[in-house]
């Protein structure tokens, strides 16, 4: 059962006719915007560094082909200026594919108001790697899962992203693509024109905002959202075939208590329009501690809604961040966001 249903995943990500999020999913994506949105970076005024690891699915195995999702971020404004850089490093494995990415990104930021508009470039390089071999196929010969005579396909990747961010102490949002290139992951000898056999990296684009509200001296309430879209622009009509990747969305509320512990729980969920392709993911728990000399520990629990439950206990992240006030020699009290 576990095997089969991996293998159907695998399958719908990466063969001919179908098409889904690529991206990986993170519930802790408010501690991870660089991921999303080049233009983030800078913002926080300081040099800020985190890393995570998300394992998705407990309860299969590692030979079973489970999402697992490692990811490594940093970023810091120049001093006196508006411009920003950062710099993250990934790694996303689903099946018998993986995918190793590195990227710079550029920030620069105009005041607005009580508040700071800023927008962003990223570019880097992929490795997109699957191994067929890992598949127990009953139709071998099915060309979609060709690749070298080990049955390996290895790409390099260009890749750039491009986003804004607005942002003011107690509210931010944002919009992005941070993969613009939309890359053929075809065998060479595959008639460009032929839509037998049509597997793409796609573009996606993400929405993101929040407010903190401040209900005392000691508790802040942060509500925040992350919709996560795959051909808003008509990329997959140009083939014939129509939008069938759900768009994806998070909603979460979290406590910030004495600007040291945060609590937070959210709500995973993807629909597109009135279709069948609607559906419940999971409900998260996540939690952040922020100690005095700057350091963030932070973790978080995917409780499953679908039918991944009967397979499935959940998924789990886990992430540790430092940031650092350089201008002041001195860490100061994080930023809501």
């Amino acid at each position: 059962m576990k095997n089969a249903l991996i293998l159907f995943l695998a399958i719908f990500t990466i063969s001919s006719n179908s098409y889904g999020q690529q991206d990986p999913m993170l519930t802790q994506y408010m501690f991870n915007t660089l991921s999303y949105n080049p233009a983030y970076a800078g913002s926080k005024e300081y040099m800020s560094f985190s890393i995570l690891h998300r394992d998705q699915w407990l309860g299969f195995n590692d030979n079973e082909g489970k999402p697992i999702t490692q990811i490594f971020s940093m970023h810091t404004p120049i001093r006196g200026k508006r411009v920003g850089f950062g710099l993250s490093a990934s790694m996303d494995q689903l099946g018998p594919t993986k995918e190793v990415g590195v990227h710079g990104h550029y920030a620069y930021r105009i005041p607005v108001g009580k508040g700071k508009l800023a927008f962003g470039l990223q570019g880097g390089v992929y490795n997109w790697r699957a191994d067929f071999s890992k598949l127990n196929l009953q139709s071998p010969t099915d060309p979609a899962f060709n690749g070298d005579e080990n049955g390996v396909r290895n790409l390099w990747l260009p890749n750039f992203g491009a986003g804004m961010y607005f942002s003011t102490k107690s509210l931010y949002f944002g919009f992005s693509a941070p993969h613009i290139l939309d890359t053929d992951l075809r065998r060479d000898n595959i008639d460009p024109a032929s839509e037998e056999l049509f597997a793409r990296k796609y573009r996606h684009y993400y929405a993101m905002g929040g407010i903190v509200i401040r209900l005392s001296q000691a508790v802040h309430f942060k509500p925040s959202f992350l919709i996560k879209n795959v051909g808003l622009f008509g990329e997959f009509r140009e083939t014939g075939t129509g939008v069938s990747a759900p768009t994806e969305f998070d909603i979460d509320g979290s406590l910030l208590f004495h600007e040291k512990l945060w609590l937070g729980a959210s709500f995973r969920s993807a629909f597109e329009g009135f279709s069948d392709e609607s559906s419940y993911d999971s409900v998260d728990v996540w939690m952040q501690i922020m100690l005095k000399n700057g350091l963030r520990i932070g973790g978080a629990y995917d409780f499953p809604i679908n039918r991944i439950m009967d397979a499935s206990s959940g998924s789990y992240e886990v992430m540790i961040g430092y940031d650092l006030d350089y201008t002041k020699d001195k860490i100061v009290t994080p930023r809501y966001f």
